[in-house]
């Protein structure tokens, strides 16, 4: 009797820690992201091709994805973000609106847009609220990122798929 009861406690308790959380899960969400401008200079070597979003725990995500080795960005706060060229407004749902600047002309851009003329369905997002084309002109790519509130953000590029790259715009859902 007393050898079951001691094999029922040996395995409550490492069922409780299995069940404690990670490191990882104690430690949260990121820190350490500002909301400054953030940049890149660029060789300008590829086009954009496609624009994507996803939903993470932590954060929001922006992937523009382009043909070759791209590299230089521009990423800011603005009051408002403006179509190039032009330089009228793009009308942004959100508390926040942030300037993404891809320093690489586009391809066709008729394959990229959704029925609405957005980029994006971002429905349902936490931090992310409306991403809306801004247009290309003079090897720059403008998008405009709709957010919830001014929060912090982190942008970097990844190499691939293939001989490929993607920039990369997360935006916190907290501070």
């Amino acid at each position: 009797m007393k050898r079951s009861a001691a094999l029922a406690s040996l395995l409550l308790g490492a069922a409780l820690v299995g069940l404690a959380p990670s490191a990882s899960a104690r430690a949260g969400c990121p820190t350490g992201w500002g909301s400054l401008p953030e940049d890149a200079p660029s060789a300008l070597n590829a086009e954009v091709q496609d624009v994507r979003t996803g939903a993470h725990a932590c954060f929001d995500r922006l992937v523009v994805d382009v043909s070759g080795r791209g590299d230089g960005y521009f990423v800011r706060y603005v009051d408002q973000v403006r179509f190039d060229g032009s330089g009228n407004p793009v009308p942004l749902r959100g508390g926040a609106r942030l300037e993404v600047v891809v320093v690489e002309p586009v391809v066709a851009t008729d394959g990229i847009f959704l029925p609405n003329g957005e980029l994006a369905d971002v429905r349902g997002y936490r931090t992310f609220r409306h991403v809306a084309w801004a247009g290309s002109f003079e090897g720059q790519t403008t998008f405009g990122l709709g957010v919830r509130a001014r929060l912090p953000f982190r942008v970097f590029v990844l190499d691939g798929p293939g001989a490929g790259s993607r920039f990369v715009v997360d935006v916190a859902h907290r501070w």
